[in-house]
């Protein structure tokens, strides 16, 4: 009969740490039966109580939301209104071409976002289809959304588990919780309580739902499903993290802010002083309109929206997928970023790095002496490495894939380089038994048929193996192992150790008159040692360079990891992260700091091991809460929180879990950090397109304002149709500054530090340089205007000649604001060709709108003559030519003197190395 128990229902109250109960208690508290499990009826009652186990799937956003949310943003919302006033006015032509534009962007970005809110949804994809239970005594296959609390769950290798739980019998169990917890090893787990304040990652006696059983059997008692569990714990703070709006959609509102003032202010003026003058009302209206055309970019989301899709492209083609169209450029101006360990800074795999045998240490790679194939005491160490294992290796040592343990994998790698196999010796040396590796022996042994002779092979934690050791294996054969040799083998153990390896001893005995009926603790004595292996998932090769890269480009790297302190600390290391002196802060340190201390002290620490899915939130949002912008990177279901709470979410496309991938921004396709760095320096380019798109758009509009607002204080008509200020919009400056927005990165640009989130997308300098540039060409139109109704010609013609001008100095003026140091002639024509087919084809355009008579009468102009344009396009040519010389000016009157259009530093050389 199950015994009767007051059951905390789950989620309510405060839960036992279960891990930390003797599994008696357990059961006792969960109402269940340690042999037949919940009786039928009351797994039913429970069910219906609690519900099914599942992770829920959160707030979804519709379709439709998300489209509407494309039209965000306040240049946005000033074209509509716009639009909406030409409409109005009569002008329906110009009213249609901004609607296209703007509903144009919205399906680019909608596009782009479609698949950004499945984060939590998931989750749920990573519970286990069906689950083994015992219910009233039988053992049965249940969905795994009928399981619930109190039932007693069977495990074997292979098996997904089901829910949390705690064990109650374990075989030489070992369970992957990478994507949980980030531990990089499979952990090893028994049935014997924890302290209450393990950590998550150490909680050797709880297996939880989502983690798969990499080898061993166990029977668990179920003590949360659903959104009780771990993974629902994940689920809730995915729910809560909040995805900002990013630093350059913030820039480009501010923008529109501002032209938002500078058109109401104009045309308050303008129509002001008509007032004052007379005109009739309809005409001042049709002047405000033409106004607020000549004030907003049309043309500025959508060379926003291309240049970050031309950022895409790019970034694909070095690896990074980018999943949110901001992202492109919010990757550009990251602070910090705060990397996972495993498989993004690392290989992902475990590898050996050192074989140490009694008369030689080796470094692999590296050290090729002493060589393996005429060593033979490393011949010995490699075959009973091979003799003593469970893995299967497929493919070759340069592409190895392994099947079972990762360091069993790693050991068979190594020996394939010397010539073993596991096919070899399985034929050489047929197996006659095994004790598996337990967590009280920490060892396994391996009895095989050699030479006739039974012959017994071991592998373990150095200590428990070198202990049992009476003898070692040398170049000239065995002896007896000497104080001397086991305090030089201890020492070698502690230095591997401390440099974050993890050490396996090998050790072997003939078998030579020992009974059948022997125990393993009969076998396992008197062995004769032959060697130590350390292994490691080695940082890759290229990680370095890329951290390096960061660092001189104003970067933090924080190194985030489940994994142990010892294996994080020498990563770091090795990879210039963490200093000589620094330390790592571990995770149960880490929750006794309170949000406002966590705040002081993250600037201070560069490496975090033992860390939970909460821990990596709070660490983000601590740097966030000084103002930092966070790239935060991961491939586990614990990173998804942090990737979504980041300015900017960056997911493993090779290893990451499904969950990662829908939280993150960015998913890096060969999970490697350089293809992260090579993204920051694509993003920054993207911004630098971006800011000099802006400036050309914005001092094209100074120009035509100029125009506009000249003639009015002048008293003089439209020297500009409204029609006639859509097509330079549109046209005349768009597609020039979609041209600009196709520059290729400045190769300098990780020499710069990064921006602070604030930083305007103009400074005062460009400001000054917009305005200047709208005044010379708004001028240079209006000289025109002016000259043509001075020498006889009527106000059709004048407003030829204005328009003709104001879109020859335009173009032109392209190639120029390309840079604001060098020259045109410096950067050359050919190096962007887009733009010089885009000019040649506008100025092909302007001359066909002229001379094609259908279009005449839509844009109100007349053929001109051959004299007259060479003198437009003369006249056009001032701007360009007075800019040019400006910059020679300015550089000579610089030389030698700072960068005053860098940006500004925003994280202080104490920071970026460690310091406060």
């Amino acid at each position: 009969m199950t015994p009767t128990a007051v059951v905390v229902p789950a989620g309510v109250g405060r839960e036992p740490a279960w891990h930390a109960e003797p599994h008696s208690v357990v059961i006792h508290a969960l109402g269940t039966d340690r042999s037949r499990g919940l009786a039928a009826e009351e797994a039913t009652r429970r069910l219906a109580a609690s519900g099914p186990n599942a992770v829920g799937t959160g707030r979804r956003v519709s379709a439709l939301s998300l489209f509407i949310g494309q039209f965000r943003g306040v240049v946005t919302w000033v074209l509509l209104g716009g639009a909406v006033i030409a409409f109005v006015v009569g002008e329906r032509l110009q009213a249609l071409a901004i609607l296209m534009i703007q509903l144009l962007n919205a399906v680019m970005a909608f596009m782009q976002e479609s698949r950004a809110e499945r984060a939590v949804a998931a989750l749920a994809r990573l519970n286990a289809p069906h689950a083994r239970v015992v219910r009233g005594g039988a053992v049965m296959t249940i969905p795994a959304a009928s399981v619930v609390r109190g039932d007693l769950m069977l495990l074997e290798a292979g098996d997904i588990v089901a829910a949390d739980a705690r064990l109650i019998e374990a075989t030489a169990l070992a369970a992957a919780e990478a994507a949980l917890t980030g531990e990089s090893q499979p952990v090893e787990k028994n049935a014997a309580p924890c302290t209450e304040d393990t950590p998550l990652a150490d909680r050797r006696s709880c297996v939880y739902l989502g983690t798969s059983v990499v080898r061993g059997t166990a029977r668990a008692a179920v003590v949360a499903t659903g959104m009780a569990t771990e993974l629902g714990r994940i689920a809730r703070l995915l729910e809560s993290a909040d995805r900002e709006k990013t630093p350059l959609q913030a820039r480009i509102d501010r923008v529109g802010r501002g032209l938002l003032c500078v058109s109401l202010g104009v045309s308050t003026l303008i129509v002001g002083l008509g007032l004052m003058r007379g005109v009739p009302p309809f005409e001042l209206l049709l002047t405000a309109v033409s106004l607020a055309v000549a004030a907003v970019p049309e043309g500025l989301p959508a060379v926003v929206t291309i240049a970050l899709a031309l950022g895409v492209q790019r970034m694909a083609r070095r690896n990074a997928i980018i999943r949110r169209l901001p992202s492109v450029e919010t990757l550009g101006c990251a602070q910090v970023i705060c990397t996972d360990k495993t498989g993004t800074l690392t290989r992902g795999a475990m590898t050996a790095r050192r074989v140490v045998t009694e008369g030689a240490v080796c470094e692999i790679p590296g050290d090729a002496r002493p060589d393996a194939r005429r060593d033979p005491v490393m011949l010995d160490l490699l075959r009973a490495a091979v003799a003593c294992n469970d893995a299967v290796l497929n493919g070759t040592p340069a592409q190895p894939r392994i099947i079972g343990d990762p360091t069993e994998g790693a050991l068979l790698v190594l020996a394939a380089a010397a010539g073993f196999t596991r096919g070899d010796i399985e034929q050489q040396m047929p197996r006659l038994g095994t004790w598996p590796f337990d967590s009280d022996r920490k060892r396994m042994t391996v009895i095989r048929r050699r030479s006739g002779a039974p012959w017994a092979f071991v592998k373990g934690a150095p200590e428990t193996v070198l202990e049992r050791c009476s003898r070692v294996q040398t170049v000239t054969g065995t002896a007896a192992l000497g104080a001397s040799q086991r305090d030089r083998m201890l020492e070698e153990i502690a230095e591997m150790a401390g440099d974050g390896l993890r050490v396996l001893a090998v050790a072997e005995r003939p078998l030579d008159g020992v009974s059948r009926d022997a125990t393993a603790a009969d076998i396992e004595r008197e062995l004769t040692f032959l060697g130590l292996i350390g292994l490691q998932d080695p940082p890759r090769p290229e990680a370095r360079d890329a951290v390096a890269r960061c660092t001189a480009a104003g970067i933090r790297t924080v190194m985030i990891t489940g994994d142990h302190p010892d294996t994080a600390r020498a990563i770091a290391r090795e990879l210039g992260i963490l200093g000589a002196a620094d330390g790592v802060l571990l995770g149960r340190e880490l929750q006794r700091l309170t949000d406002a201390e966590l705040t002081e002290r993250v600037a201070r620490v560069s490496v975090y091991a033992r860390v939970t899915a909460e821990d990596k939130l709070r660490i983000v949002r601590a740097w966030k809460a000084r103002g930092a912008v966070v790239a935060m990177t991961g491939d586990g279901v614990n990173d998804a929180p942090a990737l979504k709470e980041a300015a900017i979410g960056v997911a493993m496309g090779m290893t990451g879990t499904e969950v990662t991938k829908e939280a993150a921004d960015i998913v890096v396709a060969d999970d490697n950090f350089a293809s992260i760095v090579a993204a920051v320096e694509e993003g920054r380019g993207v911004y630098d397109n971006i800011a000099k798109s802006l400036s050309y758009l914005l001092a094209g509009n100074a120009g035509e304002l100029a125009v506009m607002l000249g003639a009015g204080l002048a008293g003089w008509p439209l020297p500009l149709l409204p029609v006639q200020l859509l097509w330079i919009n549109l046209v005349t400056d768009g597609l020039p500054a979609l041209a600009l927005a196709s520059d290729a990165a400045d190769p300098d640009v990780l020499r710069r530090p990064p921006r602070a989130p604030d930083t305007q997308l103009l400074n005062r300098e460009a400001v000054a340089l917009t305005v200047l540039t709208g005044c010379l060409t708004g001028a240079t139109a209006l000289a025109a205007f002016a000259w043509q109704r001075s020498g006889g010609g009527d106000l059709v013609a004048a407003r030829d000649a204005a328009f003709t001008v104001l879109v020859v100095a335009e173009l032109l003026r392209a190639f120029g604001a390309r840079s604001t140091k060098r020259t045109v002639w410096e950067l050359g024509m050919r190096s962007n060709l887009r733009l010089l087919g885009v000019v040649t084809a506008t100025l092909t355009l302007q001359l066909a709108i002229h001379h094609v008579a259908v279009l005449q009468p839509f844009f109100g102009v007349r053929p001109i003559a051959l004299a007259d344009c060479a003198t437009w396009l003369a006249l056009g040519a001032v701007p360009l030519v007075a800019l040019e010389l400006l910059k020679l000016w300015r550089r000579r009157a610089c030389a030698g003197g700072p960068d005053k259009s860098s940006p500004r530093r925003t994280i202080s050389p104490a920071m970026a190395r460690g310091g406060a």
